[in-house]
Order: C-alpha cells, then structure tokens, then sequence
C-alpha cells in the first residue's frame, strides 16, 4: 500500500508542477503522470541515496546540515534524468526542476498529512 501511495503522491505532484511551472510539461494524460511518475520513483529509489550522499561529501558536511535543501536538489536532479529518459517528459533548465522538487515537496506534505 504504502508504494502504491508513493507513486500516487509523485504523480499528483508531478501533475501539479505541469499545471504551475510554464517550462515543466509532460505531454499525455493520466498515464502519462503515472509512468513519468514510476520513472522517477524508480530513479530516487535507485539513486537517490547516493546523491544524497555525494552531496553531503562534496559540500564538506554542509549538505547534510541542510538535508532538507540537499534533498530538494536531488529530487531536482532526478527529475532532470527522468526527462532525459522519457520523450513524454521536458524540463527547460534546472531551476524550474528545482521549483518542481519544492511542489513535489508540499503535496507529499499535503499528503502525508491527509492520510495520517
């Protein structure tokens, strides 16, 4: 249950970075959200850790400090590899991929509190 509802929270995100950010798009319907949603699910669950890692390394300790703007860049790195392996997926630059690791952020937040 608790994957299921992960992939749920990623694609609703997802979809609402589409709906807010003007150069985040993916192309399609509610399938779309959910396989680009699966994508990055599998990638942060693949990768996440370990540049989560790197970065708490490569920033001397500071980014683990800070782990909670450490996580959103990764997430934002994610997501820019996520729109380099699916054509129904585009990100113009890196700061809108941060803007939308922010609102993936606040509905897994939404979320959260909704279920619990």
């Amino acid at each position: 249950m608790g994957i299921i509802l992960s992939w749920l929270t990623i694609s609703l995100g997802l979809w609402v970075a589409d709906k807010v950010l003007a150069d985040f798009r993916i192309e399609g319907g509610a399938s779309s959200y959910l396989l680009v949603g699966a994508v990055v699910g599998v990638l942060h669950f693949l990768l996440g850790w370990l540049l989560f890692g790197v970065l708490a390394i490569a920033t001397l300790g500071i980014g683990y400090l800070l782990s909670f703007i450490t996580r959103l860049v990764v997430t934002a790195i994610i997501l820019k590899l996520a729109d380099a392996l699916s054509s129904r997926f585009t990100i113009r630059g890196f700061l809108p991929a941060l803007w939308a690791s922010a609102l993936m952020a606040l509905v897994s937040m939404g979320v959260d509190w909704i279920v619990r």
